[in-house]
Formats: structure tokens, C-alpha cells, sequence
């Protein structure tokens, strides 16, 4: 029994051991091993004491001992509150922002500062309130690019010391209060109006000038047509009279050939052998004759300068047919001289006057 006793007690404390040890070798490899994401870095305190920044992957630590603090390595945004202020000119505002910013320094934003995004956030907000005040209303509303870069100007500085990198910041709104934007509303519905009244007056005169304009081209136009048609009106007169002038000029001749030619035919009927033509017809017919039959052409063979008609009034004075006209002027001439001659030498002598010689009468 005796014996028995001892063995039971160490066998109850080697199970009891085997256990314990089973039981601790989860914990201990729990807290021994420490995953890393591939977007985050973790930073290693050992009794309190910064060991060593952990990378990406799997990283073995002491176990119990240690403490591990993530950081996101990706662009973070933080947002700014609303923020009241007052600008140069004493006009309220309200603004917000957006931070885009990116922790570069893993150390230092675990050693340097406390809760960067809390400390970045309360920064932006005093930096924002600070631009803002320094500028003009109009300013405030116009220029956003300008605050943009003015925040981002003062908030590198001291992120640089956090391990921080601001990226860029953009705010959102700038709304001026109900009074001032009463105010500017009423000033823009002002300035609509004006520029509206403005326009309708550039309109109204520019419908004036152009109307104007049209006025003025339409006279010219009229002045114009009545110009051609005076112009025109006078050469038709012109013409007009020309050809009145030659018509009479035809008519006259024409009336005088056919006087000479019934004169001719008086002449030939008479038993008369001497013939007194009338000037104007001898010199009418010379001037034909020469014009048709070209003799009007000087020795070196240039057509001399003669009377130039239509085919209208050649045709009205009937100077194509002068040639078949002298023709039988010409005929009828030799017929009646041949007839004359022909009765003087049958002409019986006088009774009881023999010794009478022909040669000696007379015509």
C-alpha cells in the first residue's frame, strides 16, 4: 500500500503536467506568431520597449511579452468638420475639407504622435479657419484651388515630423451666411437684369443699324435700276432716232430714183436724143454703182470710207437692187439713142431743097 501511493501521485502529476503542456502550446504559439497583411506594417514593443518594425508576412515574437501596433499603408482620407469663420471683410462662413494623406514613416507616427488621424484632423481644422480668415469673401468662393494649396502648404511641416504625407486636400464647400447670401442673390438677380436690359439694347440697335443697312442697299438698288433704265431708256431713243433718220435718209433717195427713173421713161418716149439727168440722181447712182461695184478702192487696195446700213435698211431702200436699176437705166439709154439716130437719117429732105446737107441740121 505503500508503494502503491507514490506511483499514483506521480502518475496523477505526469498527466496533469501533459496536459498543462498541451493547453500552453496553442497559447504560446498564438502569441508567438504574428501575421502581417500586405497592405499594413505593424510596429514590435517587447516589456514596453520598441524592438523593430514587422513586415508583410509571418514574424515570430516573443511570446507574452509582446505587443504589436498596425499601421495602413495605403492613402487615407480624413474628414475635416464643418468650421466657422470670419473672413478679412467680417463676413461669416462656413467650410469643409477633405484630407488625402499616406503614412510614410511608420516609427515615427508610432513614436512622434499619439493618434496621427485625430492630430491631423484637429490641424486641418485650425489651418482651415486661419486661410479662411485671411481672405475675402469673394476670394473664399472663387478661389478654392488657392486654399487647397495654402492648407496644404501649412499642414506639411509638421506632418513631415509625424511620418506623415499630406497628398492633397480639397474643400468641399464655402456657404457664407442666410443674411450675406440673401445679399448676393439679390445682386445677381441686379446684375441678370442689367446684363438682360444691356443685351436688349445692343439688339434693339443692332435690328436698328442693320435695318439701316438694308435701307440702304435697297435705294442703291432702286438708284441703280432707275439709272440702267434711263440708260437704257436713251440708247433705245438713240437708236431710235437713227434709224428714223436713216429711214427718211432711204425714203428721200428712194423717192428720188424712182423720180429719175419715171423722168427716164418720159425721156425714152420722147424723140429728143439729148438726155439732162438730175444732179442729185446722177450723183446717187454714181455713189451706188461705185459702192457695189467696189470701185471705191484706193491703188494700195484700202476700201475708202463709205455708207455702212443694216441688212434692215438695205433692205427698206432697196440698195441691193440699185444694180439691176442701173442696169436698165443703161437699157433703156442705148434703146432710145438708137431710135433717134434711126428717124434723123430717114428725115426726108425739104421740098425744093436739094443741095441741103445732112451734116448741117441740127438737133
Amino acid at each position: 500500500m505503500s508503494l502503491f501511493t507514490p506511483l499514483f501521485v506521480t502518475t496523477v502529476a505526469g498527466l496533469a503536467i501533459g496536459l498543462l503542456v498541451l493547453l500552453l502550446v496553442p497559447i504560446v504559439l498564438r502569441s508567438s506568431i504574428v501575421i502581417v497583411d500586405a497592405y499594413e506594417k505593424k510596429t514590435l514593443t517587447v516589456l514596453g520597449e520598441y524592438r523593430k518594425l514587422l513586415e508583410p508576412g509571418i514574424n515570430v515574437v516573443p511570446p507574452f511579452v509582446s505587443n504589436t501596433y498596425r499601421f495602413d499603408m495605403r492613402t487615407q482620407t480624413v474628414d475635416v468638420p464643418r468650421q466657422e469663420a470670419i473672413t478679412r471683410d467680417n463676413s461669416p462662413v462656413t467650410a469643409d475639407a477633405v484630407i488625402y494623406m499616406r503614412v510614410m514613416n511608420v516609427k515615427r507616427a508610432f513614436l512622434e504622435v499619439d493618434d496621427y488621424k485625430k492630430a491631423v484632423s484637429n490641424l486641418a481644422q485650425t489651418t482651415l479657419r486661419a486661410v479662411i480668415g485671411d481672405m475675402e469673401l469673394d476670394d473664399t468662393l472663387n478661389k478654392r484651388q488657392e486654399i487647397n494649396a495654402r492648407i496644404r502648404q501649412e499642414l506639411d511641416e509638421p506632418t513631415d515630423e509625424w511620418g506623415i504625407r499630406i497628398e492633397s486636400v480639397e474643400v468641399r464647400e464655402v456657404n457664407p451666411s442666410q443674411d450675406v447670401q440673401q445679399s448676393m442673390e439679390k445682386q445677381t438677380s441686379a446684375e441678370r437684369k442689367r446684363r438682360a436690359m444691356i443685351l436688349e439694347a445692343q439688339g434693339e440697335r443692332r435690328s436698328a443699324v442693320e435695318k439701316a443697312e438694308g435701307d440702304k442697299q435697297s435705294e442703291i438698288i432702286r438708284a441703280q435700276g432707275e439709272k440702267q433704265s434711263q440708260i437704257l431708256e436713251a440708247q433705245g431713243d438713240s437708236i431710235s432716232t437713227v434709224l428714223r433718220a436713216k429711214s427718211a435718209e432711204s425714203m428721200g433717195e428712194r423717192a428720188i430714183i424712182d423720180q429719175g427713173m419715171e423722168t427716164l421713161e418720159q425721156i425714152g418716149q420722147s424723140e429728143s436724143t439729148t438726155f439732162v439727168m438730175p444732179q442729185e440722181l446722177t450723183s446717187m447712182v454714181g455713189r451706188y454703182g461705185k459702192h457695189l461695184s467696189g470701185s471705191d478702192v484706193k491703188e494700195d487696195g484700202d476700201q475708202l470710207e463709205s455708207l455702212e446700213f443694216s441688212e434692215e435698211t438695205r433692205e427698206l431702200i432697196g440698195l441691193d437692187d440699185i444694180s439691176e436699176i442701173i442696169g436698165e437705166i443703161d437699157a433703156e439709154l442705148e434703146a432710145n439713142s438708137s431710135i433717134e439716130f434711126e428717124d434723123i437719117d430717114e428725115e426726108p429732105s425739104p421740098a425744093g431743097d436739094d443741095t441741103t446737107d445732112p451734116s448741117q441740121s441740127t438737133d
